[in-house]
């Protein structure tokens, strides 16, 4: 193989070959860095660099389903002992890890091997990855285009071909809306598939997932085999998984009932070209011999923001005030954007009794989706109300929260609702814009049945394969 057929693998792809013997997992390794160093000065899509130590990991001869694919951790929850997580925050120092995440260890005896780590916004709080300490991630269809976020970078470096799978996390939508605006599958997993350890047992109340984003349906099975399972000690597991989301993704799915929606929780419309890519996955999946119909939970979403965001601002400000005891520091407002400030400054007001209310609130809207999803397999929306945004739209020095986050909230109007509830959900890049920009499209499935959505999604990606084309930054 030559170096330049490295981005027309997926990472299964570039194992077998390792596994054939046809390649080395050093030459993989060199492929990659290759293009960090080729393509990253665009993008801004890596923002730490460990070459030397994945050069020694190459060399060691990693085994496992993925032996010797190279991949990138998020510079969020990624923790690697001896490398920093600041979190896209000039307040987090650059310490090394004292450990290795349970996440990046299950990574690891996969045989990935991590190069480095990926620009994500402040704290991973919105969805664009532009945080004032490390930049703007940059959009390989276009770059004067968000990323999404808060996994940007990682989305940015996998679509650009820099590596076939990166690590991401989801607290609102932060897999699935990078995997939209660039082009990308990206599946949150059910609440509790995968471990936050070995410091944590979850984050934000629940709302944070963890898994990756990638080009292949079926890359995101593997990745989603190697990784599943509770660890010792955590506070609370997903139902029981198939031996092995691989092989279920290589059965034909039964024909499902599905349900699309073409409005916002509260009626309103969505941006045609978004739309219309819903409506056209709909339309395949009937094509494909499924029952589909128009519908949709009938939940209030001011009730979902007004406690939504209490939840969300409480969490940050335990993550601040985590790291100042952890540092010694005390937190400053120059040290910090203008929008985290405004959230952190609110988290503080939250009192227990409160947050307790906000999440009685919540769960009670999980019931409501839950009681209403029953009859369908899957629910088609659209990750975002418009195709990507570009860079700069938004202020996030603004400290005003409803100026802020208002634009914020309309942007993302479905996404947030899945960390609610812990259902599984995948964006899947079906459409794009006339102006050239990917419009993923958003299929939401029961809670615990990951292995339906796979299957679905194995089965359109069959039908309406997209890795045929390819963004102009690329390979």
């Amino acid at each position: 193989m030559g170096f330049a057929e490295y981005p027309n693998y997926d990472g299964l792809g570039l194992a077998e070959l390792v596994k054939k013997k046809k390649v080395k997992p050093a030459e993989l390794a060199e492929a990659a860095i290759e293009r960090i160093e080729q393509h990253n000065p665009q993008l801004n899509a890596v923002v730490f660099k460990a070459y030397e130590e994945a050069r020694a990991k190459a060399t060691a001869k990693p085994s496992g389903a993925f032996a010797g694919v190279p991949m990138l951790l998020k510079d969020i929850l990624g923790n690697k002992k001896g490398w920093p997580t600041r979190s896209g925050s000039r307040f987090v120092p650059a310490a090394p890890s004292p450990f290795d995440a349970t996440l990046v260890s299950r990574f690891e005896a996969a045989g990935l091997v991590p190069l480095g780590k990926t620009n994500v916004p402040e704290f991973g709080l919105v969805p664009f990855t532009e945080p004032k300490l490390y930049g703007p991630a940059r959009n390989p269809w276009n770059l004067d285009h968000s990323t999404g976020g808060s996994s940007g970078g990682s989305a940015a470096a996998v679509a650009a071909g820099i590596v076939p799978l990166a690590h991401a996390n989801d607290g609102g939508g932060s897999i699935r809306i990078p995997a939209s605006c660039c082009g990308l599958v990206g599946l949150k997993p059910t609440r509790g598939r995968n471990p936050l350890g070995p410091m944590l047992g979850d984050i934000f109340g629940g709302l944070v997932a963890e898994h990756v984003v990638s080009r292949s349906v079926r890359d995101s099975a593997a990745a989603l085999d190697a990784t599943s399972g509770s660890e010792i000690g955590d506070p609370y597991a997903a139902p029981p998984a198939p031996s092995s989301y691989l092989a279920t993704i290589k059965k034909k799915p039964k024909r499902l009932r599905i349900a699309f929606t073409t409005k916002r929780l509260d009626g309103g419309a969505f941006d045609p070209e978004c739309k219309a890519a819903t409506e056209a996955a709909a339309t395949l999946c009937e094509k494909l011999g499924h029952h589909v119909e128009e519908g949709m939970p009938q939940v209030s979403p001011s009730n979902i923001g007004a406690n939504f965001t209490p939840v969300w601002a409480s969490g940050l400000t335990m993550l601040v005030d985590f790291i100042a005891k952890a540092t010694g520091r005390t937190p400053a407002r120059e040290e910090f954007e203008g929008l985290t400030w405004s959230l952190y400054q609110l988290g503080k007001t939250i009192t227990a009794a409160q947050y307790q209310l906000c999440w009685v609130s919540l769960q009670g809207v999980s019931r409501q989706v839950a009681v209403w999803q029953q009859p369908y397999d899957a629910w088609i929306t659209p990750v975002l109300a418009t195709p990507p945004m570009k860079i700069g739209t938004i202020d996030f020095e603004e400290t005003d929260l409803m100026k802020g986050w208002g634009p914020i909230a309309s942007y993302v109007p479905f996404t947030a609702l899945q960390n609610i509830t812990g259902q599984p959900a995948i964006s899947l890049p079906l459409a794009f814009s006339k102006s050239g920009l990917p419009i993923g499209v958003q299929f939401v499935g029961r809670f615990g049945e990951e292995h339906l959505l796979l299957q679905l999604a194995a089965q359109i990606e069959k039908a309406e394969p997209w890795n045929k084309k390819r963004p102009p930054v690329y390979g």
